[in-house]
C-alpha cells in the first residue's frame, strides 16, 4: 500500500475511532463497528458475533450486507461452529484466502450466498473475550495485513466503546434506581404528611391506591386486606371499578395469598391464565404485579396492580422495587389507622359505660332509694289512727313523689330534652341552663348571637351535637371547675354553628384533657360532623371550650303555643 494511501486509511481509523466512542448506546455501537469494518477493508458482508455468558457460543449475531429476505431464507443464526468457532476458542486474527478450505469449515446452509475471502479478529474488553469480528468476501481479493491492521484497531476502539457503554448503561441503571428510590421516599413521605394525624382507614386506603397507581402508571391498583382468614378488597382505584369493594378472596390458592403468605413480590405476564380468584372474570388485565404489604415483619395485607399503561402492559423489575418499597410505608399507615380505629372504639364503648353507670347510680341513689322511702312511709299509715298525724303523713309522701318525680323528669331530660325536638337548641339549652342553676347552683349565663331573622332550624345532628357539648361542658363545670360561674355562647353563621363554654374555675393541665371520657365524646360527636373542637385550660386558669359545627338551617321552626 502507497505511503499516501496508508494515510488516508490511518485518518480514517482515527475518525472511526471517534465516532465509534462517542456512542453511549451498546446497540448503536456494534451497528456503528460494522459499518465501520466494511468502510474501511472494501468488505462485502460483515458480522459481529458476541459471545454468551459461557464465552463458549454466540449468543448474538449482527449482521450487515445480507438483506432481510437471505436473512429469513437463511433460518436460525449461527453460533459459533466451524470457522466461526475457530476465533472463540483461538482469540486471535484470522485471514483465510478461502472459507470453504479451512479443515472445520461445514459449509454454507441451504439459502446462504456464496462467500470466499475471510477475515477475523476477535474484541477483547479488559482482556475478557467480548464477540468477534467477522468479514467476507472483499472487493477486488483477499483481505491484507493492511486490513488485518485496521480491523485489530477498529476492534479495540470496539472494546474501549462496548466497555464505555457498558459503563454509561450502569451508570444510567443506578441513576434510574436512584431516581425510583427517591420517587418511592417522596410518595412514602407525601402519604405521611398526608396522613399527620388521619385515623381514618378508608381515606387512607383511598390514598394508597392512587398514589401506587401512580406511581406505577397501571391501568388500575387495589388493597387486599386480610380479614377472618380471607383477603378482602378494600379499596380499588382505576378501571376496576368500585362494585369490587368487600369481595372476599380465598388465601389458599390465589396469587395473592401466596404473595400474602411467602411475603415476596410477585410479577404476572399472563394475568388471565394466573388470577386464580374471584376478581379473574372481572378483569381483563394482561399482566399484574402484587407486592405484600408488611410490618413488623407480618403481612397485614397485599396491594396489587395491574395493565402498565406506559411501557407495558408487563411490569418491570424496577416497578416490583418501587412497589414494594411502597407497600412498606403504607402498610405501617394502615396498620396505624387500624390500631387507632380499634382504640377509638374502645374507649367509645368505656365512655357510654361510664354514661350508663352514671344513670344506674342516680336512679339508685336518688329515685330508687326514694320510691323504698315512700314505700316504708305508705306502710306506716296503715298503722296511723290519729287523723293529724295520717294527714302529715300523707303530705310527706306526696312531697316525696313530686321529688321522684322531678328526678325522674331530671334523668329523663339528661337522656333526651323533649324542648329540643320540639322547639330547638335555644329552647333546650334555655332548660338545660336553668335546671343546672337549680340542681348544682351554678350560674349560667346564656348568650345567643343568631345570624338574622330566624326561620329554620339547623338539622338535628347539628343541634343534638350543640346540646350534647354544652350539657357535657356544663356537667364538668358543676363537678370539677370548682366555680359558681360560667358562660355559653351560641353564635349561628349561614353555613355553621359556633359554640363557647367557658368558666374561670379550676382549670386541668391541657395534655390530660384526652383521657377525659366526658371530653372524649365531645370530640368524637364534633369530628362525626366535620367540625372543630379546642380546649383552652391551665391549672387555676380556667377552662374554654371552642366548638365549630358545619352546617345550614333546614327545618322550621316550631313555635310554643
Amino acid at each position: 500500500m502507497a505511503s499516501g494511501d496508508r494515510e488516508q486509511r490511518l485518518l480514517r481509523l482515527v475518525e472511526v475511532g471517534r465516532s465509534v466512542v462517542s456512542e453511549f448506546e451498546l446497540e448503536a455501537v456494534l451497528e456503528r463497528v460494522l459499518e465501520a469494518a466494511i468502510d474501511l477493508t472494501g468488505a462485502r458482508y460483515a458480522a459481529l458475533g458476541v459471545l454468551d455468558e459461557t464465552k463458549t457460543r454466540l449468543g448474538r449475531f449482527l449482521t450487515r450486507g445480507i438483506d432481510a429476505e437471505t436473512r429469513e431464507l437463511i433460518g436460525d443464526l449461527p453460533q459459533g461452529r466451524g470457522v466461526l468457532g475457530v476465533l472463540i476458542s483461538e482469540p486471535r486474527p484470522l485471514r483465510l484466502h478461502s472459507v470453504s478450505e479451512h479443515p472445520r469449515s461445514f459449509g454454507f446452509p441451504v439459502g446462504h450466498p456464496p462467500m470466499e475471502s475471510f477475515l477475523g479478529v476477535p474484541i477483547l474488553v479488559r482482556g475478557e473475550p467480548y464477540g468477534n469480528l467477522y468479514l467476507t468476501d472483499k472487493q477486488g481479493g483477499d483481505f491484507g495485513e493492511d486490513d488485518e491492521e485496521a480491523l485489530v484497531v477498529l476492534a479495540d476502539w470496539a472494546a474501549v466503546a462496548i466497555e464505555n457503554a457498558r459503563s454509561y448503561s450502569d451508570v444510567e441503571e443506578r441513576r434510574a434506581d436512584l431516581e425510583r428510590a427517591v420517587m418511592t421516599l417522596e410518595v412514602s413521605n407525601e402519604i405521611a404528611r398526608a396522613l399527620a394525624g388521619e385515623t381514618d382507614l378508608d381515606r387512607i386506603l383511598e390514598l394508597i391506591v392512587k398514589r401506587a397507581r401512580a406511581l406505577t402508571h397501571a391501568k388500575s391498583t387495589l388493597v387486599l386486606l386480610e380479614r377472618g382468614g380471607d383477603l378482602v378488597v378494600s379499596a380499588v382505584a382505576g378501571e376496576l371499578g368500585a362494585t369490587l369493594l368487600g369481595e372476599r378472596l380465598p388465601v389458599e390458592g390465589t396469587v395473592a395469598g401466596q404473595v400474602l403468605r411467602s411475603g415476596s413480590p410477585e410479577r404476572l405476564a399472563d394475568a388471565q391464565g394466573r388470577l386464580r380468584f374471584a376478581l379473574a372474570d372481572r378483569t381483563d388485565a394482561q399482566s399484574g404485579l402484587f407486592v405484600p404489604m408488611v410490618l413488623r415483619g407480618r403481612a397485614i395485607g397485599v396491594l396489587a396492580a395491574f395493565d402498565r399503561l406506559r411501557d407495558g402492559p408487563e411490569f418491570s423489575p424496577a416497578d416490583e422495587r418501587l412497589l414494594n418499597g411502597f407497600a412498606a410505608s403504607a402498610a405501617a399507615a394502615v396498620a396505624t389507622a387500624q390500631t387507632a380505629g380499634a382504640e377509638t372504639m374502645r374507649r367509645s364503648i368505656e365512655a357510654q359505660e361510664q354514661e350508663r353507670r352514671r344513670w344506674a347510680r342516680e336512679l339508685h341513689d336518688d329515685t330508687l332509694q326514694q320510691l323504698a322511702a315512700l314505700t316504708l312511709l305508705l306502710g306506716s299509715l296503715r298503722r296511723l289512727e290519729d287523723p293529724a298525724a295520717r294527714a302529715s303523713a300523707l303530705d310527706e309522701t306526696t312531697e316525696r313523689v313530686s321529688a321522684a318525680i322531678a328526678a325522674l323528669r331530671t334523668l329523663i331530660a339528661d337522656l333526651r330534652p323533649a324542648a329540643l325536638d320540639q322547639f330547638g337548641l335555644h329552647a333546650a339549652l334555655e332548660a338545660l341552663v336553668e335546671r343546672v342553676a337549680k340542681l348544682d347552683g351554678v350560674d349560667v349565663s346564656l348568650r345567643f348571637e343568631p345570624s338574622g331573622p330566624e326561620a329554620a332550624r339547623f338539622s338535628a345532628q347539628v343541634e343534638d351535637a350543640a346540646y350534647r357539648l354544652v350539657q357535657e361542658a356544663l356537667m364538668n363545670v358543676s363537678k370539677h371547675a370548682q366555680v359558681a360561674r360560667a358562660e355559653v355562647v351560641v353564635r349561628e353563621t349561614p353555613k355553621a354553628l359556633d359554640l363557647v363554654v367557658s368558666d374561670s374555675g379550676a382549670g386541668f393541665e391541657a395534655h390530660m384533657d384526652a383521657g377525659g371520657y366526658g371530653l372524649l365524646g365531645m370530640r368524637e360527636r364534633i369530628a362525626l360532623l366535620g367540625g372543630t373542637l379546642s380546649i383552652e385550660t391551665a391549672p387555676r386558669q380556667g377552662t374554654v371550650i371552642r366548638a365549630t359545627i358545619p352546617g345550614a338551617r333546614e327545618q322550621p321552626i316550631a313555635t310554643a303555643v
